[in-house]
């Protein structure tokens, strides 16, 4: 076959076009390496995303009032333990190969998990324990190492939930308290406010426990046989996660309950009474948002929830033959009717 002889301007076109080929396949991954590396966050929480949306939500709100949105400027990856805390150390092991800029640890379980996996790697928890007793921090107002963060005190909020049960059930003798024993560090710390409460009060307090779904099924129907007259079941990653059947199991048992959060009432629940969680994953996410900024968790107080409210669902109250004293009624958030 004869070669083929270009002329000079064929020749020229010919190159044009694959320089101009070439510059268009190469454009891309140009761009790609330009592109600046934005900082990870890695979430991690015991519980499920189903029963954490509102919060995750409050997180995210609190990351932006720090000028940080997500997919802009950050990235954020959720982690769900579904009640097992077992399935933790393994989810911070990837946070940390990863180089996550900061391990969001947004329960008790996943904040201690994350504290004894790293000294290096930032974190900013959210729990209802006493972070100092938990052994989270050595201090509330200086915070020692890598880690700080928010607590809503939950042991303190038992208490005040078996008075408010109390004003409801004034001729009770007997109640009870249900926590988590896969939660042991919080559930030990409830039980020690609430029987020392509950003395106060002149109630005798039985502990229930449960950690799955099979064993509230039987700690309600177990309820309904006993001489308890009411419950107050602890503020727990895995009871938030589960307030829908909480919730039905309360009302087909007709157990006089009192949970933590708005969404218990709403959903038909007697009464919640506790800090507000979303204002407390607010925080954590403007603690997250700055130590993206650069601050250090060292310098940053852990942050108390100051706040408590109370809801009342009068449909409910109504159902179980309870009057609501006009005393609590006034005191309420809201009273659902």
């Amino acid at each position: 076959m004869p070669d083929v002889v270009l002329g000079v301007g064929e020749a020229m076109r010919r190159r044009e076009f694959i320089a101009v080929i070439g510059t268009a396949t190469a454009w891309p991954f140009v761009a790609r390496a330009q592109q600046p590396n934005i900082p990870l966050v890695g979430f991690l929480n015991v519980g499920s995303s189903d029963g954490y949306r509102p919060m995750a939500a409050a997180f995210r709100q609190g990351l932006q009032e720090t000028g940080y949105v997500e997919g802009q400027n950050f990235a954020i990856e959720y982690r769900w333990g579904e009640g097992q805390s077992d399935r933790l150390p393994p989810m911070i092991a990837d946070f940390i190969h990863r180089q996550v800029a900061v391990i969001a640890a947004t329960s008790t379980p996943a904040a201690l998990a994350a504290k004894s996996a790293t000294k290096t790697v930032p974190i900013v928890f959210e729990t209802g324990g006493d972070p100092i007793q938990l052994g989270l921090v050595t201090s509330l107002s200086r915070p020692s190492g890598n880690v700080t963060g928010v607590t809503q005190l939950n042991g303190q909020v038992v208490p005040k939930a078996l008075e408010v049960l109390h004003e409801l059930l004034p001729t009770a003798k007997t109640v009870a308290l249900l926590v988590n024993p896969a939660d042991p560090a919080v559930a030990e710390d409830q039980t020690r406010e609430a029987m020392s409460a509950a003395r106060m009060l002149g109630l005798e307090l039985h502990v229930l426990k449960a950690s799955t779904e099979v064993q509230l099924e039987a700690v309600f129907a177990n309820l309904s046989q006993s001489q308890i007259s009411g419950l107050v079941i602890g503020p727990e990653a895995f009871f938030t996660s589960h307030t829908g059947q909480l919730v039905a199991l309360a009302v087909r048992h007709k157990v006089p309950t009192v949970y933590r959060g708005r969404e218990f009432a709403a959903a038909g629940g007697l009464v919640s009474y506790g800090t507000n969680p979303e204002n407390s994953y607010h925080l954590a996410g403007v603690y997250t948002g700055r130590v993206l900024k650069g601050e250090k968790p060292a310098d940053l107080p852990v942050q108390q929830a100051s706040k408590f409210e109370l809801y009342i669902n009068l449909k409910t109250a109504k159902a179980l033959g309870i009057t609501v004293p006009l005393p609590l009624s006034g005191r309420a958030d809201e009273v659902i009717e």
